[in-house]
């Protein structure tokens, strides 16, 4: 039996968080004015059920905050770390990566800093150049850092909750352009979801598309519109960067032999390229040409919606490059 109900991604934050406030009394939450409910609501009510001293209010230094989680970590609480934006967090870059990321291994295994960095990501609003970057690869290039990349409510709570659970740090980038959209949730499955396991959106034997965030709903998008063309596309949301599940991604080529990689972030150096090179070389005889990825343009957010636009990849440019996949495999296949 389950027990489905609609909600935002910001109301499954919030359940998460207070399911798992209720089960340890070592978790708790901080940052700039979550006491209100946050800046997209994703607190909501938090400090009234569970008191300042939990859910608590900080001063605006992301550095202070950080430190402060990283200490409280390794002496056996689990932080919930709020950053605002992703943008922001790049303020407390030493405490993220010299300090929680390396903690465990410079220590020989006696600490651990079991935070978890809430990073809203992503285009949103005319939100500029200072409020919109996705910057997953950064912290996918870290040894020590779990790097989750959510993509619907029920992923939300589910990833959330494994988080918080988990002994090392996290670093949870929530798409906020996904805040208010609507998806179920099974009020009864309190679980935590699985790090690294990548969950299929749709199946199809013609093209694997593989995306995270609020591209996968880029992607499922195209992928309706290429079955119009009767070909059909194998979804794959990966959820977790790192660990990524290259077994899912891997079964799927196999079957598929074609790989395009669609990701919100910058192009160059972004974490496509990471997917396609490990395929390229261990995949390379499965394939039916080369694997293709798709990213944003390396040039600043603008604050303009025509200029945001140009941002954006869209599910035209996925069906066409698609389109192109197929067509040019077709070609060498008659040479």
């Amino acid at each position: 039996m389950t027990n489905l109900i609609a909600m935002t991604a910001a109301e499954a934050s919030t359940l998460a968080l207070r399911e798992e406030f209720a089960l340890d009394e070592n978790v708790w939450a901080l940052g700039e004015d979550i006491g209100r409910g946050g800046v997209f609501g994703q607190y909501a009510g938090l400090q009234d059920e569970f008191g300042p001293q939990r859910v608590v209010d900080t001063p605006i230094s992301e550095a202070a905050i950080l430190g402060v989680a990283v200490g409280a970590a390794m002496v056996g609480s689990r932080p919930v770390v709020e950053m605002r934006f992703s943008d922001f967090a790049l303020c407390a870059m030493d405490e993220m990566i010299n300090q929680a990321a390396k903690a465990r291994y410079m220590f020989g295994g006696q600490s651990k800093v079991p935070i978890v960095v809430r990073e809203p990501t992503g285009l949103w609003r005319s939100a500029a150049a200072q409020h919109s970057q996705s910057l997953e690869a950064w912290y996918a290039h870290m040894p020590g850092l779990i790097v989750v990349c959510p993509s619907t409510p029920a992923d939300i709570r589910g990833l959330l909750k494994a988080s918080i659970r988990a002994d090392d740090p996290v670093v949870f980038m929530e798409p906020k352009g996904q805040w208010q959209r609507t998806g179920e949730v099974d009020l009864d499955d309190q679980e935590p979801y699985e790090l690294g396991k990548a969950a299929g959106r749709r199946e199809g034997d013609d093209v694997t598309i593989v995306s995270w965030s609020t591209q996968v709903h880029v992607a499922l998008e195209a992928a309706e519109r290429l079955a119009e063309q009767s070909i059909e596309s194998d979804v794959i949301d990966l959820r977790t960067i790192f660990p990524w599940d290259k077994d899912s991604v891997s079964q799927s080529v196999r079957r598929t032999g074609r790989l395009l990689v669609v990701h919100e972030a910058v192009a160059v150096g972004g974490f496509g390229g990471e997917i396609a090179s490990w395929i390229s070389e261990h995949e390379f005889h499965h394939l039916k040409g080369p694997v293709a990825r798709l990213g944003a343009p390396r040039i600043p957010v603008g604050y303009a919606p025509n200029l945001e636009d140009q941002i954006r990849v869209t599910a035209e440019n996925i069906v066409d490059r698609v389109i192109r996949m197929i067509n040019e495999g077709e070609e060498e296949t008659q040479v």
